[in-house]
């Protein structure tokens, strides 16, 4: 299992997204507060999800960018959870061409869960994109994202749910692992958008 702090990678990509010329993620009430310290800001917003530590240690890296703004918090999270779906998604098509038939079934039902999952976490990605502008306001644009976000984590579990019955062995603890590590991001992610839905709406 890689180290979800390879997320570094994506920093370049995230901060060009983030700083974009769009203000329609901005909401009055998630602008970036100076005198919180991003560090701190990042940690005590983890401290709300099942997987703190995880949750604190994927998001660090995005502490420039995220500062003290709950809105990019949540998109962080987001791109958190969505590479880590894209690159389980990867390594199943990468084992289904290795698997015996008693685990090529399971392996294929998996990645139809995860192909879900991918579509339901970039839809959350991009109505954050727009938070604030287009249609419905932004109570409503983000208990869209709560549900995506919620049937991503229910189709990340249904596919562990499915090696139940398969014999253990090196392809079963390899996809059980990586779907864990998606399932924990994609419930973090979720527990911080709750967190903005309660907190950080306009109403």
């Amino acid at each position: 299992m890689k180290n979800p702090q390879s997320v570094l990678l994506l920093l370049p990509l995230i901060f060009l997204f983030f700083h974009r010329p769009t203000l329609a993620v901005e909401s009055p009430s998630s602008s970036p507060t100076p005198t919180t310290n991003p560090a701190d800001f990042i940690r005590t917003s983890c401290a709300t999800t099942l997987y703190p530590e995880l949750c604190d240690s994927s998001l660090s890296p995005f502490t420039y960018t995220v500062q003290s703004n709950p809105t990019r918090l949540v998109m962080a999270a987001i791109a958190v959870s969505l590479t880590n779906a894209r690159r389980t998604a990867t390594s199943l098509a990468s084992l289904s061409k290795q698997a015996d038939p008693k685990v090529a079934g399971a392996l294929q039902d998996c990645s139809s869960n995860f192909g879900k999952a991918i579509d339901e976490i970039t839809d959350s990605q991009e109505q954050m994109k727009t938070l604030g502008s287009g249609t419905g306001s932004v109570r409503f644009q983000l208990s869209n994202v709560q549900t995506w976000m919620s049937a991503a984590l229910t189709d990340a579990e249904t596919c562990t749910d499915g090696f139940e019955d398969v014999e253990d062995g090196p392809i079963k603890t390899e996809v059980v692992n990586q779907a864990e590590m998606v399932k924990k991001m994609t419930s973090n992610a979720l527990a911080i958008v709750n967190g903005l839905a309660s907190n950080g709406a306009p109403p």
